[in-house]
């Protein structure tokens, strides 16, 4: 069985290719360099600097391989090509919560992107898998512990 893709837009691609490089050009010479100090103080076994930074060296390498892997499997969707007849991946959306009548505004992204703080929900989230291929003036129904949530989809708009 492949890997799983990571659905991204061009805007998260460039973030992580832009943290992959932040990561590997400059993290990586300044952690080499408190390693280096710390270890001209002397003693490691009661060195309190170099495991500190041994600790920075190796969660930098754990994030650059994480981010190697997720843009080696990235698919990315053109957002300026999305059908706006269809709530899709890359789109934008408004929607009535009908319960709270109340408009939410979303962005619809890969699970590799999404972050409900700013907005963008993934397609593989319960209300994201809902609104996938909703049109306007359709209703989503999103099963949850506390009962159907009900969303009107208003708008799909593009995102950029």
């Amino acid at each position: 069985m492949g890997e799983k893709k990571n659905i991204l837009t061009y805007e998260g691609l460039r973030k992580y290719e832009d943290e992959l490089h932040q990561l590997k050009v400059f993290k990586r010479k300044e952690v080499a360099a408190k390693i280096k100090e710390a270890r001209e103080q002397g003693d490691l076994s009661e060195n309190a600097e170099y495991d500190a930074a041994k600790d920075e060296q190796r969660d930098i390498e754990a994030r650059i391989e994480e981010l190697e892997k997720i843009l080696k499997n990235a698919e990315v969707v053109v957002e300026d090509e999305v059908d706006l007849g269809t709530i899709n991946i890359g789109c934008r959306v408004i929607i009535l919560d009908m319960d709270y009548n109340e408009e939410l505004d979303y962005k619809i992204v890969g699970s590799t992107e999404a972050n409900s703080l700013k907005g963008k929900i993934s397609n593989e989230s319960p209300v994201g898998k809902a609104l996938i291929g909703k049109k306007v003036g359709e209703i989503a129904e999103v099963e949850t512990q506390a009962g159907t949530m009900k969303y009107k989809v208003l708008e799909i708009q593009r995102s950029n």
